[in-house]
């Protein structure tokens, strides 16, 4: 299922840039500038949103959680699609076993085929994903 949202975060200016408060996740982090503090807070907000579906939780609703702003607080909005960041971010190896006529793998031997890469570039082609590591 596809999973996205929009949360608010408020970039709070500090010396050395912006402290970013995630109000829904109870979460922050920080950034040297506004472009840089937003994309940090999309991955506090994937990573912590991936952990809640691996936990079978729900994932908070945006604006579920109230928050204050101070003078020079910046309110912006951090858009997170789940399924897609758990794609980018989850790339753990798993083994599969497989099966091949002989003749093919004497020949694939002699060229130096990576038999994990050909078959992970051929179920991305079958599952219409591009590879991503």
């Amino acid at each position: 299922m596809e999973k996205k949202g929009a949360y608010p975060i408020i970039l709070k200016p500090t010396n050395t840039g912006y402290y970013v408060e995630i109000p829904d996740f109870d979460s922050g982090t920080q950034g040297k500038n506004i472009p840089e503090a937003m994309e940090m807070a999309r991955d506090v907000i994937g990573l912590l949103g991936i952990d809640l579906e691996d936990e079978k939780k729900e994932l908070p609703e945006p604006y579920s959680k109230k928050f204050t702003t101070g003078k020079d607080d910046i309110v912006t909005l951090v858009d997170i699609d789940f399924s897609e960041y758990r794609r980018k971010v989850d790339h753990r190896a798993v083994k599969k076993n497989c099966t091949i006529p002989y003749w093919m793998s004497v020949e694939a031997d002699k060229i130096g085929i990576n038999y994990s890469r050909v078959l992970q570039d051929a179920i991305a082609n079958v599952l219409g994903k591009s590879q991503v590591i």
